[in-house]
C-alpha cells in the first residue's frame, strides 16, 4: 500500500495550521513531560490522519478529519495522556479509511494502535440483524476497555461530537443513535462516574428524542435564570462563604445547573410543574481538605435547617464509581429547598471526570489499582466474556442490568463493606462475596435473624451467609436475583448441570430404544455418525438426543431401512398417549417449555398471571407453582431437584381469586363503598368476611381477576376510598 506519510513533505513548527495549534494548547502535562516532543508526534499523527481522511465530508458537508480534531480536543480538555489524544485523532482511521493496524503500530507503536482498534467496529462478520451487530460491537469494545479503560474514554469524546451533530442525519437514524445513547453509553458514563459526560449525553439525547419539551424546559430554565443565580448569591452563596473565611478557609462555591433531562423527569415521576422542582436551586461548595468538607457542613446546617432524610455522606461511603461527596438539602430564604454537594477538588474532578481524572498528570505512571476499584463491577461483569459461546443478546442484557441498577451499602458480620445492586437479596450478598459462598448458599442472616434467601436487603444491613457442602444454586434462585454476577454464575451452573443431565438422558433413550428394536449391537455406528447430522463430537449428538431436537427416529431415516422406523412410530405413538393424557389435565403454565402440564397453584401466595413464578414437585401431585417471593420457598430451597422455571400461558379469559385485606375507619356505607369500587372495575366478588374492632374494620374479600396489572389498579381505586387507611393482598 503507497502510505501517504512518505509522500509529505517536511513542516516547520511554525507552519502549523490553526485547528492543530488549538488542539495543542489545550493539552496538560506533568513538569517533566517533553511537550516539544510530544508536539512532534502529534504533528506526524495530525498529518496522518489528515492525508487518510482527505476528500472525505461529514452529512454537514464539513471535513471529516474535524471530527476527529474534534474528539481529540475533548481528551485533552480533559487532561487525558499523551496516547489517549493521539488515538483520539486517530480513531477513526481504521474504521473509515485504508488504513490498517499495522500501519499505526508501525508508525506510532503498540499502544496507540490497541487504542483504535478497541474503538474500532467489528467488519468481515455477517450478522442476521442490526442488533446481534450492536451487541457483537460493544462486546468488541468492552473486552478492549477489561484491557485498557482508555478505550471507552475515547469513545465517550467520539459519542460527544457525534451527538452535537446529530441534526445533520436523517430522522430514524437520530432516533437509532440516540436510543442506544440513552440505554447504554449515558448509564456507562455513571457507572464510570463520569458525570459531566453524562449530563451532556443524557441532555443531547432529550433533545433529540423529544425536541418540544426541551424547548419548553429550556425556555422556562431562561427566563428564571437571573432569579436563581439572585437568590442563590445573595441568599445562600455569599453567607456561607463569609462564614467560612472566618474559619480561614477560602472555598470555591458556585451554582450548579441541573441538566434539562433531570428537571423533565422529575416533572413527568413527581407530576410536578416547573416551578415544584426545588433542586433547581443547587450549589457546589470545593475546599482543600477532607476534614474541611465537614466543617462547612457544619457551618451549613448552623445557618439554614436541614432536611435530613436528604443527607447523604459520600465520603464515609463512596459509591462504587468513586464519586466521593457530602449531600444536603437545606431551607433556604422564604422556604426555598436548597440541595447543595460539599467536596474536595480531587473528589470534583472524580465527579466529573470520573475514571479519567486518574489519567491527570500521571504521564506514564497512571494509577491502575485506583482504577480497579472504580471499576471492580465491569471487570465482574466482563468474567461472562471469558466462555467463548458467550451470546451477544445475553451479555447486552447482563450489561443493562448493571448499567441501571442503583446501590446499597451492607456489611458482612466483620464489618466489611459490600456494594449491591438496589433490590439484591441475600443470594446476590453471597455472591458477591465469593462465587463458591454463592453456589452453596443454603440460608442466611440479616442483623442476626434467619431470613429467607429471597430477602431484599436495605443499606445498612448486616448478612451472613450459612453454607453447606452438599447445596447448590437451582433454577428458582434465577427469579429473583439482580445483580449480573449472580445470575451469570448461576446460569453457568445450571447450563453444566443441563448438560451433564442431557448427556446421560441421551445415553439412556438411545440405549433403551435399540434394545426394544433388538439393534443393540448398531450402538457404536449410531453414536459414530454424529458428523451426518452436523454436531462437533459424540457428546454434542448425545446432548441433543437428551434434550430432544434429535430422535432416534430422525437417525434411523438416515442409517436404518423404512421398516425400522415404522416399528419405532408405532411405539412412540403408544408412549404420546400417556404424555399427552398427563398433560391435558392442567392449562395455565408453561413449564421449561412444556405446555399444559398437570399443576396446582400454591394455596400460600396464589399466584396470578404477571406474578414471578417457580414450579415446585410435590410428590403425587404434580407441580405447585408459587410466587419467586413466596415465604414458604425458603423450607424447600435445598431440593434443588424439584426446583423449576415457570411462565405464565394464560388467555385474557382466565380469572384467578386474589384476597385482599382493607383496613379503615368503620363507618356506614363502608361496606357498600369497597363493593361498589369492585363491581366499577368490573371484577367479581367471590367472597366477603368483615369484622370491626371498635371503630377499625378489618374486611377481607375474595376477588376474581385477570393479571396482577388488574390487581394494581384495584389496590390503587381502593386506597382512595374515603377513611381506608391500607390496602393489601394477603
Amino acid at each position: 500500500m503507497d502510505n501517504p506519510l512518505r509522500r509529505l513533505k517536511p513542516q516547520l513548527f511554525g507552519d502549523y495550521p490553526r485547528a492543530f495549534l488549538k488542539l495543542f494548547d489545550e493539552v496538560t502535562a506533568p513538569p517533566d513531560f517533553d511537550k516539544e516532543a510530544f508536539k512532534a508526534t502529534l504533528w506526524r499523527a495530525f498529518e496522518f490522519g489528515s492525508n487518510y481522511h482527505e476528500g472525505q465530508k461529514r452529512r454537514s458537508g464539513e471535513p471529516y478529519f474535524n471530527h476527529c480534531i474534534q474528539v481529540a480536543t475533548t481528551l485533552a480538555t480533559w487532561k487525558m495522556d499523551s496516547v489517549t489524544i493521539i488515538a483520539g485523532l486517530l480513531h477513526d482511521s481504521v474504521e473509515d479509511t485504508s488504513a490498517t493496524i499495522e500501519d499505526l503500530r508501525e508508525e506510532f507503536g503498540q499502544d496507540i494502535a490497541n487504542l483504535v482498534d478497541g474503538v474500532t467496529k467489528i467488519s468481515g462478520i455477517q450478522f442476521s440483524t442490526r442488533k446481534d451487530k450492536q451487541a457483537g460491537n460493544f462486546m468488541k469494545m468492552l473486552l478492549s476497555v477489561a484491557k485498557d479503560l482508555r478505550v471507552i474514554i475515547i469513545k465517550f469524546a467520539d459519542r460527544l461530537h457525534n451527538m452535537s451533530t446529530i441534526k445533520h442525519l436523517p430522522k430514524i437514524k437520530q432516533h437509532r443513535i440516540a436510543l442506544e445513547t440513552r440505554d447504554v453509553y449515558g448509564p456507562l458514563a455513571h457507572r464510570l462516574g463520569m458525570a459531566s459526560i453524562k449530563t451532556k449525553l443524557d441532555d443531547l439525547v432529550f433533545q433529540t428524542l423529544d425536541p418540544d419539551a426541551y424547548k419548553l424546559i429550556d425556555n422556562k430554565v431562561r427566563s428564571t435564570k437571573r432569579q436563581r443565580e439572585k437568590f442563590i448569591l445573595d441568599h445562600i452563596i455569599t453567607p456561607i462563604k463569609k462564614e467560612l473565611q472566618s474559619y480561614q478557609i477560602d472555598p470555591i462555591i458556585f451554582g450548579r445547573p441541573k441538566s434539562y433531562a433531570s428537571i423533565y423527569g422529575k416533572m413527568e415521576r413527581r407530576n410536578k410543574e416547573f416551578e415544584e422542582i426545588y433542586d433547581l436551586y443547587a450549589i457546589r461548595i470545593i475546599v482543600e481538605k477532607v476534614e474541611q468538607c465537614y466543617l462547612a457542613l457544619g457551618i451549613v446546617h448552623s445557618l439554614y435547617n436541614p432536611v435530613q432524610e436528604r443527607f447523604k455522606d459520600f465520603i464515609a461511603t463512596p459509591k462504587t464509581n468513586g464519586y466521593q461527596s457530602v449531600h444536603t438539602t437545606v431551607i433556604g430564604h422564604r422556604g426555598q429547598m436548597v440541595e447543595i454537594q460539599i467536596r474536595t477538588n480531587e473528589m470534583n474532578d472524580t465527579a466529573e471526570i470520573g475514571v479519567a481524572a486518574h489519567w491527570v498528570y500521571k504521564e506514564g505512571r497512571r494509577k491502575s489499582a485506583e482504577i480497579d476499584i472504580n471499576v471492580k463491577w465491569l471487570r465482574e461483569l466482563l468474567e461472562v466474556l471469558q466462555d467463548e459461546t458467550a451470546d451477544p443478546k445475553e451479555f447486552m442484557d447482563l450489561l443493562k442490568i448493571d448499567l441501571f441498577s442503583g446501590e446499597i451499602f451492607v456489611f458482612t458480620p466483620a464489618g466489611d463493606l459490600i456494594q449491591l445492586p438496589i433490590d439484591s437479596t441475600t443470594v446476590d450478598f453471597a455472591f458477591q462475596v465469593h462465587t463458591q459462598v454463592g453456589l452453596h448458599c443454603m440460608g442466611a442472616k440479616v442483623n442476626h435473624r434467619i431470613v429467607p434467601l429471597n430477602t431484599r436487603l436495605k443499606s445498612g444491613d448486616i448478612v451472613e451467609i450459612i453454607t453447606g457442602k452438599n447445596q447448590v444454586p437451582n433454577s428458582g434462585w434465577r427469579q429473583f436475583v439482580v445483580s449480573s454476577k449472580a445470575r451469570n454464575a448461576i446460569n453457568k451452573y445450571l447450563k453444566n448441570i443441563r448438560q451433564e443431565e442431557s448427556i446421560k438422558l441421551g445415553k439412556e433413550i438411545i440405549n433403551k430404544t435399540l434394545r426394544r428394536l433388538k439393534m443393540s449391537d448398531a450402538k457404536q455406528e449410531f453414536l459414530n455418525a454424529y458428523e451426518i447430522f452436523g454436531f462437533a463430537d459424540t457428546e454434542s449428538l448425545l446432548v441433543a438426543l437428551g434434550r430432544g431436537s434429535l430422535t432416534v427416529r430422525d437417525m434411523l431415516k438416515k442409517l436404518r431401512s423404512h421398516q425400522d422406523e415404522l416399528e419405532l412410530n408405532t411405539e412412540d405413538e403408544e408412549s404420546n398417549r400417556f404424555f399427552d393424557f398427563a398433560r391435558s389435565k392442567a392449562s395455565g403454565i408453561v413449564l421449561d417449555g412444556i405446555k399444559n402440564l398437570m399443576v396446582n397453584f400454591g394455596k400460600c401466595c396464589n399466584p396470578i398471571p404477571g406474578d414471578k413464578l417457580i414450579g415446585y414437585v410435590t410428590r403425587g401431585r404434580g407441580v405447585t407453582v408459587h410466587q419467586s417471593s413466596c415465604k414458604s420457598l425458603p423450607l424447600i430451597s435445598h431440593e434443588t431437584d424439584r426446583i423449576m422455571p415457570v411462565s405464565w400461558n394464560v388467555s385474557r379469559k382466565d380469572t384467578f381469586n386474589v384476597r385482599l385485606k382493607i383496613v379503615g375507619m368503620d363507618y356506614k356505607g363502608l361496606l357498600k363503598n369497597i363493593s361498589e369500587c369492585i363491581a366499577g372495575q368490573n371484577i367479581n366478588i367471590a367472597s366477603v368476611d368483615s369484622k370491626v374492632s371498635g371503630v377499625i374494620a378489618t374486611t377481607y374479600f375474595i376477588v376474581q381477576l385477570s393479571n396482577s396489572r388488574q390487581l394494581k389498579r384495584l389496590i390503587n381505586k381502593l386506597n382512595k376510598i374515603k377513611n381506608v387507611d391500607f390496602v393489601e393482598r394477603t
